[in-house]
């Protein structure tokens, strides 16, 4: 068994949410100004988007659903770049699959705690809004929660409602119908 615990989950059709957590174990830094949380974690999100879809997890095991926490932003951002540097180094790539391959899958999914519309429209974007679940957090403070200052469950799906960047009838999908294809 080389992937065990995607074999296992493959086998019983699971949906996994991939939310990174605990970096200071991980990056030697001191964890000034929240910097685990705001910066860190879309790193480890990132980094566990690129190698799941180097190694073709998607396509290897398809009755996988992954959804990866706060829409993996800093992975949308980076995809450019990991297209470049696969294509610039193949040196350092082999046996592995392009980062295109995968982009669009059917059974990838991003949730929407991006706290910024015009972020959530890359994201719209970069996937497509079939592959977009709400996110919540709640009740982690970055999280979008009622007793934080101009939060709400949703804030950002009904700002980016408000600025054309979805549809009423794409953010109705955002709540319910995506978050059951993911769910299976």
């Amino acid at each position: 068994m080389v992937f065990p615990i995607y074999e296992l989950a493959n086998k019983y059709k699971l949906a996994i949410e991939i939310h990174p957590y605990d970096g200071e174990k991980m990056v030697a830094l001191k964890d000034e100004y929240w910097r685990f949380h705001l910066v860190w974690m879309l790193a480890q999100s990132a980094d566990a988007l690129h190698i799941f879809t180097l190694k073709n997890i998607p396509h290897r095991f398809p009755n996988i659903r992954t959804c990866f926490a706060h829409g993996c932003m800093l992975g949308q951002a980076n995809f450019g770049r990991r297209v470049q540097g696969f294509e610039g180094r193949p040196d350092l790539f082999q046996a592995v699959e392009h980062p295109k391959t995968t982009l669009g899958h059917p059974n990838l999914f991003f949730d929407t705690l991006v706290h910024d519309a015009y972020t959530l429209q890359l994201l719209k974007h970069r996937v497509g809004a079939t592959q977009i679940i709400a996110g919540l957090d709640d009740p982690y403070p970055l999280g979008e929660m009622e007793n934080e200052h101009g939060s709400y469950p949703g804030k950002v799906i009904d700002d980016a409602v408000q600025l054309n960047i979805l549809s009423p009838e794409e953010a109705k999908a955002i709540w319910h119908n995506n978050v059951l294809k993911w769910l299976g």
